[in-house]
Formats: structure tokens, sequence, C-alpha cells
């Protein structure tokens, strides 16, 4: 098996891995079948993996630094004061001194204290993005995580941050000065043209999660696994229907973040970069119907800071 493929990030002094595993479960919870799934990862290729202690004691890793961690900010800690706490108390839980990266989960906040899905609509807030991210800017300059950026920020959203920000977020400095690291929903189904050419051109190092639908979550759907024009490719290409995903996602420059607790399922999600799509298999890709699969109605209504999803999407949903 190959190397999973790595992109400097400037910022940070280290490189990303194009491809990451999620480790979040839903409902959530802990899972025995969780952690002997991150050990796999780690087993397959080093740079994933969560349960750093125990896989150091394998010794399937010599150290911490041989892995790329990555944590988000909830709703509800998305204010000024709570931010700093909040990761504190993330590198608390996993017994470590540094995130590699800390991310924004939404450009929304919640009532603090509240830590629930779905969410109470009586308890959404706008959010006070200057001054969050100012905290988390602070949280880079203590040394708790090497890079900071966010998740779920349309190109309105994005520029408004880099028009204030004093340090550009987890910068990566391939072919350009600045730039931001954002995470958000893509795959085959719903391709984020858009946000990829703006983030392009600003420089902005995107991650894909949900690239295979998510089915199973609150937010996920079976439409992406259910495409006949994925399950044509994969019967072509003698491939699954996840490698086909995968290796779009992949293929736009993008890295990604891929969930399973199998292990067979693992090891097949990592078998993706030695093949490629044809160009007529992108152009059959291009012309599937577009549909999001989270839209985040959760995080809209009349009484709270986005009326509708073209305020809380500026239109690009």
């Amino acid at each position: 098996m190959r190397s999973i493929p790595e992109m400097a990030l400037g910022s940070t002094g280290k490189d990303i891995p194009l491809v990451g595993m999620g480790t979040a479960v839903y409902p959530f919870a802990p899972s025995e079948a969780m952690i002997d799934s991150i050990l796999t990862a780690i087993e397959l290729e080093k740079p994933l993996g969560e349960t750093i202690k125990k896989a150091v004691e394998l010794g399937l890793i010599k150290s911490r630094n041989e892995l790329f961690i990555t944590s988000k900010l909830w709703w509800s800690d998305a204010h000024h004061d709570r931010v700093l706490p909040a990761l504190q108390n993330t590198l608390k839980n996993l017994q470590l001194d540094y995130l590699d990266l800390y991310l924004i989960h939404w450009p929304v906040s919640l009532k603090p204290g509240k830590y629930e899905l779905p969410v109470n609509k009586d308890d959404l807030l706008p959010i006070d993005l200057g001054s969050v991210w100012k905290a988390m800017e602070d949280c880079q300059k203590l040394g708790l995580t090497k890079a900071i950026g966010v998740n779920n920020f349309s190109c309105k959203k994005l520029e408004e941050l880099l028009q204030t920000a004093s340090i550009l977020p987890a910068v990566n400095q391939v072919g350009s000065e600045r730039g931001l690291f954002v995470k958000v929903e893509m795959n085959p189904l719903w391709q984020q043209k858009k946000l990829r050419e703006f983030c392009a051109e600003k420089g902005i190092h995107i991650t894909a999660y949900s690239p295979l639908g998510a089915k199973g979550t609150l937010w996920g759907t079976d439409r992406v696994m259910e495409c006949e024009v994925l399950k044509e490719i994969a019967r072509e290409t003698g491939k699954s229907i996840a490698q086909v995903c995968l290796r779009w996602v992949y293929e736009q420059g993008v890295s990604l973040l891929v969930k399973s607790f199998n292990k067979e399922r693992i090891k097949q999600n990592l078998e993706i970069f030695d093949w490629e799509l044809s160009a007529q298999d992108l152009e059959k890709i291009i012309q599937i119907p577009q549909f999001k699969g989270f839209p985040g109605v959760e995080f809209v209504c009349q009484t709270g800071p986005y009326k509708s999803l073209v305020d809380l999407w500026d239109g690009e949903i």
C-alpha cells in the first residue's frame, strides 16, 4: 500500500495528510469499535489516529508528532471568553499538549453550556466572528494549536474573516502568500465548485467531510452511495462506489476525511492512489444533479441570526 500523500501547511511546520480519519460517532459516545478502528488506521498509515498513548505502547508510532490531529470548537463555546477553556478541555480529554489544527465548527453561536443535537433554536445566537477569531489566534500564540481554521463557511464569510484576521489561519504557502484552512461538506453530489474556485484564488486549503454522504448520521444521506452514475463508474473501473467517491474528491486537489469502523473498509479507503478516473468518468460526475446533504436548517429560525438558508449560506446553496 502506498503512503498517503501530504501537503505542506506553512504555518504549522508540518504536512497535512490528504486523507484523514473522522472519529466522531452518532449518537455521540465512545466505543471499543472506535478505538480498535483508529488503531487499525494508524497501523495502515501512521498519520491517522487519535488513540495515541496506546498506539505508542503498541509500537505503531514512535511519538505524537507523527500524527496530525484536528478538533473543533463547539457552537456553545463560540464566544470570546470560552474558546481557550474549550480548547484546554479538549486537550485534557485527548491527553495532548497541543493540536495540529483547531476549527470553528460553524458560523453560529449557542447559549453557553448547551452541548446537544439537535439544537434548541431558542438557544441560537449571532456569532461575533471578530472576537471569536481573536481568541482562536490567542490559542495559536500560546502554542495550544499549531494552526486554526473554520468549518462550513461560505465564500462571503471567508472573505469577511480574511479582512479582519491578524493571524492568517493555517496558511498554505504552496503558491500563495496567504491562505485559510476550511473544512466543508463535499462529495460528487455536492461538488462545491464555486467555493473551490474561490479558495483556489485565495490560496485556501480545503478539507472535505462527508465524502460518502455520511449515511446513518443526523446530517447524512444515502443519496451518494445509491447514485446510479457512481454505481456505473464503479462497475466499469472494478472499484467500490466509496473508492470512486474518494478518488474524485482527491483528484480535486483537496484533502478528505472518511470514517469507517470496519477494518476492511478502512483498508479500501486508502487504496485510491494508484489509479485515476478517466476523462469520461469525470464528465459523468460533473453532470450529476447537486444535492446538499446537510443544509443546516437546524440553524435557521425567525428569532435567530439566520432567518433562511439564504442567510446562512449567503445564497451559495
